[in-house]
């Protein structure tokens, strides 16, 4: 890999999006930004696959990616989907194992590769940047926990009616009957987000509907009852 040997403008900006390098001071950053490579990625190219080598960390300078892991006969699991400012490949980059999953962009994206040393001797040097690491790797096993416990306990009705309400929250919505919410996600897409196929997705909006907890139409779902919405992402019987 060839060191940058002029001050990147846009690399140090791409840089300065990240928790992990944003506090350092700016001749830190020039530094960290001569050493890194732009990658660029149209829709539904992956930056890494599963199990390849790790050369560095992989900061989203735009755009959006998902991590997903493929069963052997294909069927995708996306274990978190991450946008500007988050990186990818935290875990391989002081294990020295594979990735442990692949990353697939969602939408045109360019990405920032930090080499493996640099950031390894930024950690040694800044006890702040690795102490941004462990806290962003101990949210994603707490987030891992939690979906290894919605696959195995949690049918796919509580799994959907979860997310819908995950996704109303993040959104800002209302509780009150009427909230609108756009998933932005096909019946695919959302079923690789919980796990399961298309035809249970299907199935589970359509006991969603029967309940009278939502109504949709493509992605949007109004949410017509949040109680019962509500009740049945904690498991409770349908009517």
């Amino acid at each position: 890999m060839v060191a940058r040997t002029r001050r990147d403008p846009w690399a140090v900006a791409a840089l300065k999006r990240s928790a992990y390098f944003r506090k350092l001071p700016i001749a830190e950053l020039e530094w960290l930004a001569r050493r890194c490579r732009p990658r660029t990625l149209k829709r539904g190219e992956h930056a890494f696959e599963a199990g390849d080598a790790c050369t560095g960390l992989l900061v989203i300078a735009e755009g959006a990616v998902e991590m997903r892991q493929v069963s052997p006969r294909g069927r995708e699991q996306v274990l978190h989907a991450e946008g500007v400012g988050a990186a990818l490949g935290e875990a391989p980059l002081f294990d020295g194992q594979g990735y442990i999953a692949s990353a697939v962009a969602v939408a045109p994206t360019r990405l920032m590769l930090v080499p493996r040393a640099a950031v390894l001797d930024l950690c040694r040097r800044r006890p702040d940047v690795s102490l941004a690491m462990l806290e962003t790797m101990a949210r994603r096993v707490r987030r891992f926990a939690a979906l290894a416990e919605d696959l195995a306990f949690r049918q796919v009705i509580e799994r959907l009616a979860r997310h819908i309400e995950a996704d109303a929250a993040r959104a800002g919505r209302s509780s009150l009957p009427g909230a609108v919410v756009d998933l932005g996600l096909t019946q695919d897409q959302l079923a690789s987000r919980l796990g399961t196929v298309r035809e249970l997705v299907s199935r589970a909006f359509r006991q969603l509907e029967r309940s009278g907890a939502v109504k949709r139409t493509r992605s949007r779902v109004v949410i017509r009852d949040p109680e019962r919405l509500a009740e049945i992402a904690r498991g409770g019987a349908l009517a």
